[in-house]
């Protein structure tokens, strides 16, 4: 069975940190979009680029190639708490949040799992040739969960700062699954 290379990097450093950047359209900064240039530098030739349409993904895509825009691989929408740092949300609202993400979405945001369904429908659309996906760590932690069949909590396991890629061997099928191959993180 041949399998294709699927490499989910996520964004350079946003300008504005600290805060709930979900659909908040945010720059990133020059540094930023140079540690992305510099992890797909060190990959093997990909066949397609696709970068979430946020600006802090697009941008650092663009500066690797040509990337096709796919909203799918958005971060997480935060609704009302969008662009707010943590300070500023109900610390209540905020815990419940954490404690279970689908049960307590943010108000006017996106659960769990239907980031989640979003993300896998986007992985399962991919044509089967090497891959790279400039994305969120939201997404990135989807992707986990959706491939790999890992609970939200199992996701947290995997460090993603900035500028961190997840390479995966895919496999056909429907749904997809895959292997992860490598845990990469920029140097810091």
């Amino acid at each position: 069975m041949t399998g294709f290379a699927l490499h989910l990097l996520r964004h350079g450093a946003p300008v504005v940190t600290g805060r709930m950047l979900g659909h908040h359209d945010a720059e990133v900064t020059a540094g930023g979009i140079a540690a992305c240039v510099a992890q797909a530098r060190g990959l093997p030739p990909v066949d397609a680029l696709i970068a979430s349409d946020l600006t802090r993904a697009r941008r650092c895509a663009e500066a690797i190639g040509t990337p096709r825009r796919d909203p799918r691989w958005r971060e997480l929408d935060f609704g009302a708490w969008d662009g707010l740092a943590a300070s500023d949300i109900d610390p209540v609202a905020l815990a419940r949040f954490h404690d279970d993400p689908d049960a307590h979405p943010p108000p006017g945001g996106e659960s769990w799992s239907a980031l989640v369904a979003r993300v896998g429908a986007a992985v399962d659309d991919l044509a089967p040739v090497p891959t790279l996906v400039v994305t969120h760590g939201g997404a990135m932690r989807a992707a986990l969960a959706h491939l790999c069949g890992l609970s939200l909590a199992a996701t947290w396991a995997f460090d993603l700062p900035y500028a961190a890629m997840l390479s995966f061997t895919m496999w056909e099928g429907q749904p997809r699954r895959a292997q992860i191959n490598e845990l990469r993180q920029c140097d810091r």
